[in-house]
C-alpha cells in the first residue's frame, strides 16, 4: 500500500521526534521523514557537558537504538536544508538533494544569542548549543587555554563553566546584572547561586558588561573589554546570554516570522500544510496569560510535538500547556520552580514567604495572589514532586493548605525530609498560625537510625 502522504520534520530534538514518534502510533500508513544536519540520530542535548567531560561517549547521548527508526518506518536523512519553496512544497539541502512534502513541521530549535559585539567572531569565541558547538568547543580548548571569559550567566553558562574547570581552566563570568540569572531569579536565590558560584572558585563579576572582545593579531582571541574598560586575559569566550530562534535561513520567505516562526494554538503557521513547534515557534497569542510567546524548555518542546501530531492525524488540538514548571541545577544545587515566581513582583498585589536554610544552599519561596492563593514555588537544594504543585495551583489552594501538606510533596516518601518541618514552624511564626508541624514516621525514623 503506498503512503497516504509525506510529512517531512525538519529538525530532530525534542519537539520534532516526538512528534514523528506520535505520528506513527497514529497512523502506520504515512511516509515521515525527519531532517537534521546537525546528527542523524536524537540525542540528549543536556548530556552534551558530559561527552566534553570524558564521562560519556556520544552515542550514550540517544535514547533510542539505531534500530528504532528503522523499525518504526521513520526515514533519517542528515543533510542542511538551505532554502524552503513553500509553494512547490520542496526543500533545497546543501548535499543537493531536494526533498518534497506534504505537510511540513519546521522544529529547527535555538541558537546562541550574538550581540554584535566586536570580536564575537574570533577563533576562540562560541556559543554551546548543537552537537557541532561541541566538537568546536573541544577544538577550542585542546591547548593553549589557561583562562576563559563567560558572557552571562543561566544555565548553560553554568554548564559551560563546569566544563572548563574539568579542564583546570580558569573561569570569569561577566553578568551584567546585578545578581546571577536575577532577571529569571528573585534577590536571594539569586544570591544564594551567586554565593555557591564563588565557592566554587569561578570568579564571578556582576554589573559587569562586555565591550569588545579583542584579537591576538591573527584572528583568535586573547581578552576581553568590559565596558568600565577593563581587559581580562582569556583564551577562550563562551556567549551564553541566552539563546533566539533559529530561523535565519527562513527569512525573506512568504513565511510569517518576529522573533521565531508565528503560529495560532494548533501550532499552523500562516501558510496552508506548514507547522512550526519547539524552541523556534512564536504563539501570535499566548496560549495562557502566564506564558511566554516562545517557550524553549524541554517539557514544553515535547508537549508541541505530541500535541501538534494528533492535529496532523485529523484530531485538531489546541495546545493547553498547564502549570509552568522547570528544574535544573547550579553546580551541585538543584533548582525547581513551578508556577509564576517572577524575579519581582508587586509587594501590593502578591504575598511572599521565603525560607532559606543556615548552610545557605537550601531555599523555598512560595507566591500567593492577595487573596493568599498560591501562584508559584521557587525550590532549591532538595527535590519535591511535580504532581503536588501542579495540582495545588491548578486547584488555587491557598498557602496555608500548601504548607500544612508539604510533607505530601516530599519527593522521597521513604526518608523524611527535615526542611520541610522547618518551612512550616517559620510559615506558622510569620502568620501567628498554628499548623500540625510534619514529622518522621517511625519507618523513617528506622532507616535514619541504621543509616
Amino acid at each position: 500500500m503506498s503512503p497516504s502522504k509525506h510529512i517531512v520534520i525538519l529538525g530532530n530534538g525534542i519537539a520534532g521526534i516526538t512528534c514523528a514518534r506520535h505520528l506513527r502510533k497514529g497512523d502506520d500508513n504515512i511516509q515521515i521523514t525527519v531532517i537534521s544536519g546537525e546528527s542523524k540520530y536524537f540525542f540528549s542535548r543536556t548530556a552534551l557537558m558530559y561527552v566534553y567531560m570524558g564521562h560519556m561517549k556520544f552515542e550514550h547521548t540517544q535514547p533510542y537504538e539505531n534500530w528504532f527508526w528503522e523499525k518504526n518506518r521513520i526515514d533519517l536523512v542528515q543533510d542542511w536544508v538551505e532554502k524552503v519553496d513553500f509553494e512547490g512544497k520542496k526543500l533545497y539541502c546543501q548535499s543537493g538533494k531536494t526533498i518534497t512534502y506534504d505537510q511540513l513541521v519546521l522544529a529547527t530549535g535555538s541558537k546562541p544569542n550574538k550581540f554584535g559585539w566586536p570580536g564575537q567572531d574570533l577563533m576562540g569565541v562560541q556559543g554551546l548549543y548543537s552537537k557541532q558547538d561541541l566538537e568546536l568547543m573541544e577544538k577550542n580548548t585542546e591547548s593553549g587555554v589557561k583562562q576563559a571569559v563567560i558572557v552571562g550567566g543561566g544555565l548553560i553558562g553554568i554548564e559551560m563553566a563546569e566544563m572548563l574547570a574539568y579542564k583546570n581552566i580558569e573561569v570569569t563570568f561577566l553578568v551584567r546584572e546585578s545578581g546571577f540569572w536575577r532577571n529569571i531569579l528573585p534577590e536571594e536565590e539569586s544570591e544564594m547561586v551567586g554565593r555557591h558560584i564563588r565557592e566554587h572558585h569561578f570568579n564571578l563579576r556582576v554589573n559587569t558588561e562586555l565591550e569588545e572582545i579583542i584579537s591576538d593579531g591573527s584572528g583568535k582571541v586573547k581578552a576581553v573589554k568590559t565596558k568600565s574598560g577593563e581587559e581580562i586575559p582569556c583564551q577562550f569566550v563562551g556567549l551564553t546570554a541566552g539563546v533566539s530562534p533559529n530561523i535565519d535561513f527562513l527569512k525573506g520567505a512568504e513565511l510569517d516570522l518576529d522573533r521565531g516562526i508565528l503560529v495560532d494554538q494548533l501550532f499552523q503557521t500562516n501558510l496552508r500544510d506548514v507547522f512550526a513547534i519547539g524552541d523556534c515557534a512564536q504563539f501570535r497569542e499566548k496560549p495562557d496569560k502566564n506564558r511566554n510567546l516562545i517557550e524553549q524548555v524541554w517539557y514544553t518542546g515535547r508537549m508541541h510535538g505530541e500535541t501538534l501530531a494528533q492535529t496532523i492525524l485529523g484530531k485538531p488540538t489546541p495546545y493547553k500547556p498547564g502549570v509552568w514548571f522547570n528544574s535544573a541545577k547550579f553546580l551541585d544545587i538543584e533548582y525547581q520552580t513551578y508556577g509564576q515566581v517572577p524575579a519581582d513582583w508587586d509587594e501590593s498585589q502578591v504575598l511572599n514567604f521565603y525560607w532559606e536554610h543556615s548552610s545557605g544552599k537550601v531555599c523555598f519561596r512560595m507566591l500567593c495572589d492577595s487573596d493568599g492563593r498560591i501562584l508559584g514555588v521557587n525550590n532549591f537544594g532538595f527535590r519535591l514532586r511535580h504532581e503536588f504543585f501542579d495540582k495545588a495551583i491548578r486547584e488555587q489552594w491557598s498557602g496555608q493548605k500548601v504548607i500544612q501538606n508539604l510533607d505530601k510533596a516530599n519527593f522521597d516518601p521513604e526518608f523524611f525530609a527535615p526542611y520541610i518541618s522547618a518551612i512550616q514552624r517559620k510559615y506558622a511564626e510569620e502568620n501567628n498560625i498554628t499548623l500540625k508541624i510534619s514529622k518522621p514516621s517511625f519507618f523513617q525514623r528506622l532507616i535514619g537510625a541504621k543509616l
